[in-house]
C-alpha cells in the first residue's frame, strides 16, 4: 500500500462525515424543527382571538401522552444538533459579499446571520417561558399573563416587544430560505424554473409566517390590539369565539 494511500482515504471518511452532517442539518432544518416553527407561530396566534382560545391550545399540547419524551427527541434534540453544526458551519464558511454581491452570495450571508440571530432568541425565549415552566415557577395557564407582561409597555417591555419580532423575523427567514436551499441540495429543484418558482413560493410563504408572528407579537405589546382587526379573529364585540367551550 502506498503511503499515501491512508491519508486519501481518511480525508474520504471525512469528506463522507461531512456531507452526511451537512445533509443531516438541512434535514433537521425543515423536520421536525420547520415544522415545530410553523406550529408554533400557529399556536401563539391563537392569543389574538382571546385568552381562553389561547388557553385551550396550549392545553390541548399539554394533555398530549408522554410530551416530555416527544419534546426531547423531536424538538430539543434536533434543534440542539441543528443550532450547534450551524455554529460550526457558520465559522467555517468563507463570505464573499463584499466581492461579488450576487444575490446567492448575499442569501447565503443572510441564512448564516439569521441562524445566529435565531439562536440568540430561542435562547432568551426559553428563558422566558420555558424554563420556569420547568423549574415549576410558572404554569403553562400562565403563558398568556406572562407574554403579555413581558411584551407591553407596562415594565417598559417595547424594547422587548422589539426583540421578540427581530426573532420572529431571522426564525421565519432562516426557515423559508432553509426550505430553498433544502429543496435544491435534496435534488428536487434542479432547473432553473423550478428554482426560481421556489423562490417566489417560500417568499411568499415567508412573509405569511412573519405576518402571523408579528400580529401575536403586536398583540401582546399592544394590549390587544393587533393589526388584523378583531372583527375577523373575534365574535361580536370583541367577543373570546372560545368562551363557553
Amino acid at each position: 500500500m502506498s503511503e499515501n494511500a491512508e491519508p486519501i482515504e481518511e480525508a474520504t471518511r471525512r469528506d463522507r462525515r461531512h456531507f452526511v452532517m451537512r445533509k443531516l442539518h438541512s434535514l433537521t432544518g425543515i423536520v421536525p424543527v420547520g415544522v415545530f416553527l410553523v406550529f408554533h407561530l400557529w399556536t401563539n396566534a391563537k392569543a389574538v382571538q382571546g385568552r381562553t382560545c389561547f388557553g385551550h391550545a396550549v392545553e390541548e399540547i399539554a394533555r398530549q401522552p408522554l410530551l416530555p419524551v416527544i419534546e426531547v427527541l423531536a424538538i430539543f434534540a434536533p434543534l440542539a444538533f441543528h443550532a450547534l453544526y450551524g455554529v460550526v458551519l457558520a465559522l467555517q464558511s468563507k463570505q464573499n459579499v463584499g466581492a461579488y454581491g450576487y444575490a446567492r452570495n448575499w442569501m447565503f450571508l443572510l441564512q448564516r446571520v439569521t441562524g445566529v440571530v435565531t439562536l440568540v432568541f430561542i435562547a432568551f425565549h426559553l428563558k422566558d417561558l420555558r424554563i420556569p415552566k420547568l423549574l415549576g415557577t410558572m404554569q403553562h395557564s400562565e403563558f398568556f399573563d406572562a407574554l403579555g407582561a413581558m411584551l407591553s409597555d407596562r415594565w417598559g417591555g417595547h424594547a422587548k416587544a422589539l426583540f421578540y419580532e427581530l426573532g420572529v423575523a431571522a426564525s421565519v427567514f432562516h426557515f423559508a430560505n432553509g426550505v430553498r436551499t433544502f429543496l435544491f441540495s435534496w435534488g428536487v429543484t434542479i432547473s432553473a424554473k423550478s428554482q426560481r418558482a421556489t423562490s417566489w413560493a417560500v417568499a411568499l410563504l415567508g412573509v405569511a409566517l412573519w405576518f402571523v408572528g408579528t400580529n401575536t407579537v403586536a398583540f401582546f405589546a399592544t394590549g390587544g390590539k393587533a393589526f388584523v382587526p378583531s372583527s375577523l379573529t373575534r365574535g361580536e364585540g370583541g367577543r373570546d369565539l372560545c368562551e363557553g367551550r
